[in-house]
């Protein structure tokens, strides 16, 4: 009778602490559930939206164009006569013979060899025609901070941002506030930027406009 009445006690005693600890873990969970709650309604700051929109502008890549050399004639992609030719012969990378029946020699200078081989996006490839496709990169765009960021609703936002050009040394050839570009006529310097990627390599930041959407807890552009 006695051990009945400890064993009585000893259960009275430890429900009410059974019943505390769910409850402080009932108010835990729901603590936890409001803060994410919160957190996954929280607009885009400009901290944030840094990460996501540097990462992107990187993943663009370096611009890049392509010449050949060798004994070359006109195609679709390839005009050994448009003002792209000529600048890299201004440059001192090439030197173009005379043009015969539609078509020119075209050579790579030592000096042209130098440059080229110190760019790290640089290759060359052997083509069925017996001239060799030069590939080289002239710059590569270069986050410079964040201007603005707007929501759009909970789980979208549009983001305002400032990116650089930064070019090597064939950006610089190409660079079309440059005195080489600029040595061309309108026609010509039109022509180098609309086909040949000649642009303002060293001009202001630019401003562009990304939106970006929320995925669970992260941030991503709305593209992916």
């Amino acid at each position: 009778m006695f051990e009945a009445e400890i064993e009585m006690e000893r259960r009275s005693s430890v429900l009410p602490l059974i019943l505390m600890l769910c409850l402080v873990a009932a108010i835990a969970g729901l603590a936890t559930y409001i803060i994410m709650q919160v957190r996954e309604r929280t607009p885009l700051n400009a901290e944030q939206a840094s990460g996501v929109v540097a990462a992107t502008v990187q993943e663009r890549g370096p611009v890049m164009i392509h010449f050949r050399t060798g004994l070359v004639k006109p195609s679709a992609d390839e005009k050994p006569g448009d003002p792209n030719y000529r600048l890299l012969e201004k440059a001192g990378i090439v030197k173009l013979g005379k043009l015969a029946q539609g078509k020119v020699q075209v050579s790579i200078t030592p000096a042209g060899e130098r440059l080229l081989a110190g760019l790290p996006d640089f290759k060359t490839t052997k083509e069925d025609d017996g001239t060799i496709l030069y590939q080289a990169s002239l710059a590569r765009r270069q986050f410079v901070g964040i201007a603005g960021v707007t929501m759009m609703g909970v789980n979208s936002a549009t983001v305002d941002y400032n990116w650089k050009w930064v070019p090597n040394q064939l950006g610089d050839v190409f660079d079309a506030g440059g005195p080489l570009v600029k040595s061309f006529n309108l026609w010509d310097r039109q022509t180098l930027i609309n086909k040949y990627e000649a642009e303002f390599y060293h001009g202001d930041p630019t401003r562009s406009t990304i939106a970006l959407v929320r995925n669970g807890k992260e941030w991503k552009t709305a593209a992916q």
